[in-house]
Order: C-alpha cells, then structure tokens, then sequence
C-alpha cells in the first residue's frame, strides 16, 4: 500500500515536472517567433508633443526590423498616467510596449503616490532611446541676455515675474524649482492645461516671462528672435544652436538631463522578447536616417547599455525629483 501510494505520487510528480516543462518551452518558442502579428507602442500623450514626435520618427525602422506593423496609440490623459496604466495592465507577451518619459516614469509616481500602478513594480526597463534637451527661455521683454542677468533680475525682483508650465507636476514645473532652490529666487507658477503648446503661447504673448520647455518646443522661436534662449538643459551644446551654453557650464552640474524616453513593457514580459525589443530599439536608434530626422529637432540619441543599466538610471531618477518635490513642498494643483 505504502509503495503503491509511493508510485502514484513520483508519476503524479513526474507529470507536473513534464507539464511544467512544456509551458516553458512553449513559452521559449513563442519568444523565438516573436512577433507574429501588429505590435504597440503606447505613447501616453495626444499627438503633436515631443514623446509622439519620437514615436513617429522611430516606427517606421522598427516596423522594418520586427517585420511587423508597429501602432502607435496615443493614451493621453491624468499626466500620463492612463497610458501607463494601460502598458501596466496589458498582456506580457511584447505585443505592448510603452514609449515613457521622464514625467510618466519618474515624476509622476513621486507626484500621485496613490496611483494604483507602481512603475517601478510593474513595468520592466528595456532601454533609454533619446534625450530631449530642455530650455531655459524668456520673453525679449525682459533686460536679460544671460542666464547670469536673469538670476540677478530675480533677486532684484523677488515674487514679480510668472514663469508658465504645462502643469504642477510636469517637469518642467520640477525644472524652475531646480532653479528657483539653487539660486534663492522666486517666481509665480502659472499653469497651463494641454502640454508644452499652450504654455509656449503663454509666454510668447507675455503672459508668462520664463519658462523652462524642451529644445524643439522653443527653438523655432529662438531662431525667429519672439523668445530668448538663455541656456540649455544637456550634456552638451545643442548644434542647432551652438552659441547658447549649457546650464552645467553656467553653473548648473546638476542640469545636464532633459526629457528622456525609453522603452518599457509589463513586468512579466519573457526575457527573450526583451532582449528582441532591446536590439531592435538600439538598432533603430542607431539608423542615420532616425539620427538625422532626430538631431534636426534638437534631439539627442542616448542609448542604455543594458536594460539593467536602464532600470539603474530610472531608479535614481526617481529618487533625485522625489527629493525636489519634497523639498520645494511641491502638490498637485
């Protein structure tokens, strides 16, 4: 009887193992087709901004390299957080991936701590793709030329100048309290709904004096002399225009990273088709053509060199704005 018993559980055991071992390796053959039909990339924001302009410049050299229709779908809404939300609950099978930035994945779940979706536990890191330099802008109104003469405008005029945003917790809010902390000055925050496009008009009709807004959102009307451009928020100089500093050489070390954007899929998603996304985002950023189209708008490719170095940096970013947002006591509005 005992060795029956004995018999029935090592071929139930048995069982288990051989079942458990299909799953995997169905899964690995599922991996190694990958993808078989349309993938999507969910851009968290309307069309028209910088992450959608990306999604656009890449898709048609990944649609190439994956040999399948890439879709772009445009989730925008809550700061970002509704696509979030919908890359977090999609099926981790890499027919989902998220376009995030710097806002979605590392302010904003500082900025909404009871958003139900924890980025950082239910999204993966694949790679960073780009850098969107910032800017730091003011209205030819203003009697400054530099970013020196600005701060020293501020302190002469404490509380008296508005600076526009695309709202309290995007960040470039986070941006101009940068500033504001490291140079002991004060401004009045004037937000504005619908992105980047109604706070550059805010500024252009004077409404706002400052602002800080990503490179491509303001260097047409630099060029155009309708705004000033006081310096840049890169590691280096912008070659489209090469005689505005950076902040870092005005001062600034801490300044030196824009608007980043990188790839992220659910949590679960299979290791293979990760390292299949990894290689085909890298190969993609590395096109000319992508590199060219990309660098006209300002645009700088910055790729990570593992998706473990990927999830380091934006565990640190996270932690650096926490940090900003805790001590400028900043609340969503």
């Amino acid at each position: 009887m005992v060795e029956s018993t004995w018999r029935h559980a090592v071929v139930a055991g048995a069982l288990c193992l051989g079942a458990a071992m299909q799953q995997v390796q169905g899964a690995q053959d599922a991996a190694s087709a990958y993808p078989t039909r349309p993938v999507r990339m969910i851009v968290p924001f309307a069309p028209g901004g910088a992450s959608d302009h990306v999604a656009r410049i890449i898709q048609q050299r990944m649609v190439e390299l994956l040999g399948q229709q890439v879709v772009i779908e445009n989730r925008a809404g809550a700061a970002g957080n509704i696509g979030v939300e919908v890359s977090a609950r999609a099926n981790p099978d890499g027919y989902t991936f998220l376009l995030g930035n710097v806002g979605t994945m590392a302010i904003n779940p500082n900025m909404f701590p009871a958003f139900p979706v924890k980025v950082l536990r239910d999204l993966a890191p694949v790679t960073q793709v780009v850098d969107v330099p910032g800017s730091l802008v003011a209205h030819p109104s203003l009697p400054v030329k530099t970013t020196k003469d600005l701060v020293a405008y501020l302190k002469a005029n404490p509380g008296k100048l508005n600076y526009g945003t695309p709202g309290s917790g995007s960040a470039n809010r986070l941006e101009t309290e940068m500033f504001q902390i490291m140079t002991g000055t004060k401004m009045v925050h004037v937000p504005y709904k619908g992105g980047a496009g109604p706070a550059m008009t805010g500024l252009l009709a004077g409404e706002v004096q400052v602002a800080f807004v990503t490179f491509s959102s303001s260097l047409n009307f630099a060029k155009q002399n309708r705004i000033r451009m006081l310096g840049v928020i890169a590691p280096e100089r912008v070659p489209a225009m090469p005689d505005v500093p950076t902040m870092r050489e005005q001062g600034f070390p801490s300044m030196t990273v824009g608007s980043w954007q990188g790839v992220f899929v659910p949590k679960a998603t299979p290791q293979p088709v990760v390292e299949r996304l990894l290689a085909v985002s890298q190969e993609t950023m590395k096109n000319a053509d992508v590199v060219k189209r990309l660098g006209d708008a300002g645009i700088n490719v910055v790729l990570s060199e593992s998706p473990a170095a990927f999830g380091k940096f934006w565990e640190t970013e996270n932690q650096r704005f926490g940090k900003v947002i805790k001590d400028a006591n900043i609340q969503t509005e």
